[in-house]
């Protein structure tokens, strides 16, 4: 979306990541402005998928060019709008197939009701509208909530290594030799 967005031009943005510019924006942005449907709600399942909403997006975005009379490439006058718009609806979405796993894993006792906790890492964990989401929705459905800090969430490796630590405070999943284990590339 923010490659769609050229957000690179944008005078807030030129130096922020993809996301980090979206999160920017959309502080002061009317997310009421711009409707887009959430996606896969035909299926009741846990899966994500936001290929559909990408669609609707672009389709979003080539309409508001159209009205604007600009070509692809320069910058909307709602920009923050999308932005604010996609924001919501990638955060609803999460949270909605999130709440379905919960139901699910609480209902075929794949998790304890005394210690469930919802654990929220990787770059989308450094969103602060979503991570605010998610949090809501572990406290409502009485989940802890567990999620490193925002300057921990961008690099996959940096995850693993944290999710490392938290396993290795806690004795679980401690390998102490790796004989035995087979590994193949990708």
């Amino acid at each position: 979306v923010a490659r769609r967005l050229s957000l690179r031009k944008h005078p807030e943005c030129h130096s922020m990541a993809g996301g980090q510019a979206i999160e920017h924006l959309a502080q002061t942005g009317n997310r009421q402005q711009i409707m887009l449907r959430f996606p896969m709600q035909q299926y009741r399942s846990c899966d994500f998928s936001f290929s559909g909403l990408q669609n609707i997006v672009n389709n979003t975005i080539t309409r508001k060019e159209k009205e604007e009379g600009i070509q692809e490439g320069e910058i909307l006058s709602c920009v923050k709008d999308i932005a604010a718009a996609v924001q919501h609806t990638v955060t609803v979405h999460i949270m909605q197939r999130t709440y379905r796993a919960m139901v699910f894993c609480m209902k075929n006792s794949i998790l304890s009701s005394k210690n469930a906790t919802l654990v929220v890492s990787g770059g989308v964990a450094s969103n602060q509208y979503i991570r605010k989401g998610l949090k809501t929705l572990a406290d409502v459905n009485d989940f802890a909530f567990l999620c490193p800090s925002p300057r921990l969430c961008t690099d996959n490796g940096v995850m693993i290594a944290w999710n490392g630590i938290e396993r290795l405070r806690v004795g679980l999943g401690v390998l102490h030799s790796t004989e035995g284990i087979r590994y193949e590339p990708k």
